[in-house]
């Protein structure tokens, strides 16, 4: 996979030119969200990995083989931010989700030893009503025990109200789940051309 950073961008003006599908990988503050591009892309910096939760401020876009553009976006539900600071985000995180035509799909992130979040349940139900297919990647997996992987799926599948087989166990530390990301993300991007050649 070739994977290259493109451009940062903090508003619409910085969004890049693009026609090429954007699969966006959302998720909570910390709950590993550049280590999840940087074990998908197969590269070790693509993506900032910090100690300190909410790093990303910005909307970060990469192109992937030429042909369609993974986006990072800031993570959510982190506190350590002033009131001005957290609203600046929101907003330009709804311009984005509301306004770029080129969404073919999100991939939301949520931590596979917990069950979701109320922020991660509502994330889920704003990209449905967009009209966003939703893949989820259960990280940390490994820290799971190996008898406990299917509940703990089962689990998340049952609280986001998602099938269980748009549910990935992902581990960026065993480099693991990545290959039926990979093949959801081709699905989704497949169902995107198609509709826009309609």
């Amino acid at each position: 996979m070739k994977s290259e950073f493109l451009t940062s961008a903090a508003g619409r003006q910085d969004w890049p030119e693009s026609t090429r599908p954007e699969i966006v990988v959302v998720g909570r503050s910390n709950v590993g969200k550049s280590s999840f591009i940087n074990a998908f892309t197969n590269r070790k910096k693509l993506a900032y990995v910090g100690n300190t939760p909410g790093k990303t401020r910005l909307i970060n876009f990469f192109t992937i083989d030429d042909q369609w553009t993974l986006v990072d976006v800031p993570g959510y539900g982190y506190a350590k931010m002033s009131k001005a600071q957290l609203e600046k985000l929101g907003k330009m995180m709804d311009d984005y989700f509301l306004h770029r035509e080129n969404i073919a799909g999100v991939i939301q992130l949520v931590d596979g030893r917990h069950e979701p979040t109320a922020d991660d349940v509502d994330m889920v139900q704003f990209f449905r009503e967009m009209g966003y297919p939703v893949i989820i990647g259960a990280t940390k997996i490994d820290k799971v025990p190996k008898t406990k992987r299917i509940a703990a799926l089962k689990k998340i599948s049952q609280k986001l109200q998602l099938p269980l087989a748009s549910v990935c166990p992902i581990s960026s530390v065993e480099k693991t789940g990545f290959d039926k990301v990979q093949s959801l993300i081709d699905e989704k991007r497949q169902h995107f051309e198609q509709k826009r050649e309609k």
